[in-house]
């Protein structure tokens, strides 16, 4: 909800249910912490990237990440994920070549075609890292989960959008936090995607690659050109600043809400122009444009933030 990020006065009416989803929160957290509720310890490592708030913070390109800095380091990682906006009819489902958005969600499938490591989906985590664990991976990640506590982890991660933070920092609904900033204390790293960063967090940009085509049957769009924009993410304006960094002139720009998918129908109106998507659009691509290109982006993260991971990682090695 855009009121979230404005300071809404009439959010206050939602005060009480606030209160209520905080309690809850607490209960249910120690519930886990009392060892009440079962716990689930993979036999590998967990390492969760997750937020604090509802929508998408950058998640996915620090996951990408991940699995290409850990094969770097001699590891076999594969990926766990809730798999939101997708419907499957039997859990936990692994990723295959074949496997379409509609039934995983589309950020395990950008994922899966991007990285090729082991991906596994399901709404219980901890039933998901299991199935992942008999794939022969050493290491498990998180995709989201932060506040999934069945699942035990030994790294956590958390993204931070640097522009919208933690808009009027109250909890759900009356503001978009699952949970308190208190939480950022007891985490191992607070990434800041985009920046400004505050003390403490690691700074992280997204480098954009080449135009990659989805349907596209003409010349590749270059700088100057006129084209339309779209994007199903958490926050489509970076997408469509990006754009404009690179020097496109942005005709129309079509901000759907983060795994909303595209109709057909509805990209009739944009086809006098070429038409620009994210990756993570572009994995759900349902036809309706035949001109269409996706812009990948690469996560970069200091060499502070690699040695911080370095360390801990040693830290759970030592301790086996």
């Amino acid at each position: 909800m855009r009121a979230w990020y404005r300071g809404a006065r009439w959010l206050w009416l939602l005060w009480p249910l606030s209160l209520l989803f905080a309690l809850i929160s607490h209960l249910r957290r120690q519930l886990f912490a009392l060892g009440l509720k079962r716990v689930y310890r993979a036999p590998v490592p967990v390492l969760v990237v997750g937020n604090l708030t509802v929508g998408g913070n950058g998640k996915t390109p620090v996951v990408v990440w991940l699995v290409e800095w850990l094969r770097a380091q001699g590891y076999r990682p594969g990926v766990i994920s809730r798999g939101y906006g997708g419907n499957s009819e039997q859990y936990p489902l692994v990723l295959n070549d074949n496997t379409p958005a509609a039934q995983a969600g589309d950020e395990p499938v950008l994922i899966y075609r991007r990285t090729g490591c082991p991906v596994v989906v399901g709404p219980r985590r901890a039933d998901a890292a299991a199935r992942l664990a008999a794939l022969g991976v050493d290491i498990i990640i998180s995709d989201d989960g932060l506040q999934h506590y069945a699942l035990a982890r030994d790294i956590e991660l958390v993204v931070v959008d640097g522009q919208r933070r933690f808009g009027n920092g109250r909890l759900l609904p009356m503001g978009p936090l699952r949970e308190g900033k208190w939480r950022l204390n007891s985490v191992d790293a607070v990434i800041n995607n985009g920046g400004p960063v505050q003390p403490g967090e690691y700074l992280m940009t997204l480098a954009p690659g080449e135009l990659r085509p989805v349907s596209g049957e003409g010349k590749t769009p270059a700088s100057g050109a006129t084209v339309h924009a779209l994007a199903g993410i958490g926050h489509p304006p970076r997408f469509f600043n990006t754009l404009q960094g690179l020097g496109f002139i942005l005709d129309k720009q079509i901000a759907l809400a983060d795994h909303e998918p595209m109709r057909p129908a509805e990209l009739a109106s944009l086809a006098d122009q070429p038409l620009l998507i994210t990756e993570k659009d572009a994995v759900k691509w349902s036809g309706g444009h035949n001109d269409c290109w996706y812009l990948p982006v690469q996560a970069c993260l200091p060499a502070e933030f690699e040695q911080m991971l370095s360390k801990r990682l040693k830290e759970l090695n030592h301790g086996n």
